[in-house]
């Protein structure tokens, strides 16, 4: 199972137990499961004097749920909402927090006006065939729905307040740095980094056990960690996977940099997957071991040895023709 593959790229954990004492933050983890089901990415929430901020929403409705019952633990209302990139295993919550939250603002980049015309747009016929076999089960036909109706309503995925540039901003009453990195893993990645807590909350620029390049263009999505890497940060949260510090993201920039640098020689292709799996080794858990070289193999093919003009698909506007 590919991040965004078949009818994940279309759509598809229930969280803690919520606690009810202000944190510096508090993390919602997401998933990867290793069947149809597709993935949720990790939810980050902030206090903030107007309520809570939320950033990244997941696919499922238990991910979103747990969001909300979070929030009505806490007794405050969301008040504003972040998402990190637009793939919908980190937005496709939004409309449902925004159900019972409709004052919540939500920022993003726009890049997700290529994504409904280019990626998302062309994963529908995928999806089509997959509701249309009778062997599909019922869950992932209605993983694949949920997400449908996210595309086919993409006032669900819009932000109502873009964010076009790295700026310092006031969300709900609390200031962020908050970042665009262009044409990384997505068109325009959003991260920010709180100066109070010293965390970096980065989305899928970092992702434990293996970077999905699905729509990467991996020399930005280079540049952007080496971004990350100028800012103070103490604690920074990935897209999927555990809280890193310092040390943790130094190797996993080091283990990145080296997939990009063997994926694009000579080198045999088990060499290169075999040197992400040894880079990235404290970042593999067990049930991903065997995930995680496919997925490095499947990415190498796909984007760093594809052709030239696949290669550079994702360095550049996406378009209805992309």
């Amino acid at each position: 199972m590919i991040k965004l593959g078949l009818a994940a790229a279309l759509l598809a954990s229930v969280a803690p137990g919520a606690s009810t004492r202000a944190e510096p933050y508090h993390l919602i983890p997401g998933r990867v499961p290793l069947d149809w089901q597709g993935p949720d990415g990790n939810t980050i929430i902030f206090d903030a004097p107007r309520g809570l901020i939320v950033i990244d929403t997941g696919r499922s409705p238990q991910h979103a749920q747990a969001i909300l019952d979070y929030a009505g633990a806490r007794g405050r209302p969301i008040a504003a909402i972040l998402n990190s990139h637009w793939h919908l295993d980190h937005n496709t919550g939004n409309a449902d927090l925004r159900a019972v939250y409709p004052k919540a603002d939500v920022y993003a980049t726009t890049a997700i006006e290529g994504a409904l015309v280019g990626f998302l747009g062309r994963g529908r016929e995928q999806a089509d065939k997959v509701l249309a076999d009778p062997k599909t089960p019922e869950g992932q036909k209605a993983q694949i729905l949920r997400g449908r109706d996210r595309i086919d309503h993409p006032d669900k995925l819009r932000p109502t307040r873009p964010v076009l540039k790295s700026a310092r901003m006031t969300i709900a009453g609390r200031t962020f740095d908050v970042r665009v990195a262009p044409f990384a893993a997505s068109e325009a990645d959003l991260w920010l980094y709180d100066p109070r807590t010293r965390v970096a909350v980065v989305g899928d620029l970092v992702v434990d056990i293996v970077p999905f390049m699905d729509s990467a263009c991996p020399d930005g999505w280079a540049r952007a960690l080496t971004e990350i890497e100028k800012v103070p940060f103490q604690t920074l949260i990935p897209g999927h996977g555990a809280p890193m510090n310092r040390t943790d993201f130094l190797q996993w920039k080091l283990a990145y940099d080296n997939l990009l640098k063997c994926g694009r020689s000579s080198a045999d292709k088990a060499t290169c997957v075999a040197g992400w799996q040894k880079d990235a080794a404290r970042f593999i858990d067990e049930a991903h071991k065997q995930y995680a070289p496919a997925a490095t193999e499947y990415y190498i093919d796909t984007r760093l040895r594809s052709s030239p003009a696949e290669q550079q698909k994702y360095c550049k506007p996406l378009t209805a023709r992309s």
